[in-house]
């Protein structure tokens, strides 16, 4: 039976916070939830397992911004910060051919493979941030500044050949394009930003290429042709180092969270009861890195989970709310449980994405945290927040879902 949305929509805070009570709320009145964006906008919520598998898969849903209605009535405003979302030319705003073609130009890179290859860089790299933190002495350190951003960010600025004078830059305006709560005036400062430093780095790029990433696409877009344009270049680029860093970030920082929280679980995983990789699955389901990610569009109405998403409304994945579902993943659904993905494997964590536009780094992402946690915790094993968890600043956001911070001990208190 069909029905439409009823009762005020949820207003999504956008200076982000803690998801998971809200989303247990909503869960209970079923999968699929309007919710307010900022500026008032409209839109729309799919936060139960099936019906999110069901939604990201589903022929008649759309990527493309000419879908989506409130942009072409003129109802976002300069500024908007999730405008960048909707609007950057990339294989994430793309559907059929023209998402085929883009992401056929990167996805050599990122195959089981070609990441498997990866694997000693990134072990070397882990080390060395290893020996960085060994060194800061007994203090509380900032283990999100000093370890679970260089990893991610140091292993796609390589990739993409990024010098280093950008990379600081680069992750800071990431922050801001995913940011949900800054004033129109700065989103478009930051958005101006973004676009000078990479259109500085192709530059340099096709003045000197290398033997990376960005060179081969802008030989792809001096190939002429339809293969890339040049916004598409830009926006690829956007995708790669946003995606390719902030992602796992997030992954390895709610990871250590959840393990210093549970202590028997990370003891289990030390005797040999589950793996460093059953850590990073059940992290990804329990705590998910990205908690509501823009935007898919319905190109005619479209029922799912019984309920009825207007034609053009912004639907947002709400993957934080699937990982918990516990119509999916069973009544202990918000128990961190680091032996559930050996005996839930029927069901699939979505958490990376589902469909055509599954996330093409996933296995880059599943690496970097499994080598990371492995070592940081057999380097520091008695490893511990400095603060207590409901202490930790939320990141303002909420596509995003972790801490701006995470201040640990290495070693125990004397």
């Amino acid at each position: 039976m069909e029905s439409s949305p009823t009762g005020p929509p949820h207003h999504l805070n956008p200076a982000g916070g803690c998801p998971h009570a809200d989303n247990a709320r909503l869960l209970a009145l079923g999968g699929v939830a309007p919710v307010e964006l900022p500026g008032g906008i409209e839109g729309m919520a799919v936060l139960g397992h099936d019906a999110l598998r069901e939604f990201l898969q589903h022929p008649e849903v759309a990527k493309d911004v000419r879908h989506f209605r409130a942009l072409h009535e003129g109802r976002i405003a300069p500024g908007w910060p999730l405008l960048t979302f909707a609007t950057v030319r990339g294989m994430t705003t793309a559907d059929g051919d023209d998402h085929r073609r883009l992401r056929s130009l990167v996805s050599r890179a990122f195959t089981p493979r070609r990441v498997d290859g990866l694997r000693p860089r990134v072990e070397e790299l882990t080390d060395t941030l290893l020996d960085g933190l060994a060194a800061a002495g007994d203090g509380a350190v900032d283990l999100r500044r000093h370890f679970a951003l260089p990893l991610p960010m140091g292993v796609i600025c390589e990739l993409l050949g990024v010098e280093e004078r950008f990379r600081d830059r680069l992750h800071r305006l990431s922050n801001l394009v995913v940011a949900t709560g800054i004033e129109p005036e700065a989103v478009l400062t930051a958005n101006r930003e973004l676009l000078a430093v990479l259109g500085e780095m192709v530059a340099g790029k096709a003045e000197r290429p290398g033997d990376d990433l960005t060179s081969a696409l802008i030989a792809a877009r001096d190939e002429g042709g339809d293969r890339l344009g040049q916004e598409e270049l830009i926006g690829t680029l956007v995708l790669l180092i946003v995606a390719g860093h902030e992602t796992t970030l997030n992954l390895i920082t709610n990871a250590v969270r959840a393990l210093c929280g549970h202590r028997d679980q990370l003891d289990l995983v030390r005797a040999g009861g589950a793996s460093w990789a059953d850590v990073v699955e059940e992290t990804l389901r329990w705590d998910s890195p990205v908690s509501y990610f823009p935007f898919r569009y319905p190109v005619g109405d479209l029922t799912v989970d019984g309920t009825t998403i207007p034609a053009g409304t912004p639907v947002l994945a709400a993957y934080s709310a699937a990982g918990r579902d516990k119509a999916a993943h069973g009544p202990d659904a918000d128990r961190f449980d680091v032996t559930r993905p050996a005996r839930a494997d029927a069901v699939r964590n979505l958490s990376l994405g589902h469909g055509a536009h599954y996330c093409l780094g996933a296995p880059l992402a599943r690496l970097e945290a499994t080598v990371a946690l492995e070592r940081l915790f057999a380097r520091f094993p008695d490893l511990e927040l400095a603060c207590a968890e409901e202490d930790l600043p939320r990141h303002a956001s909420f596509v995003g879902n972790s801490v701006q911070e995470l201040p640990v001990r290495l070693a125990p208190r004397a």
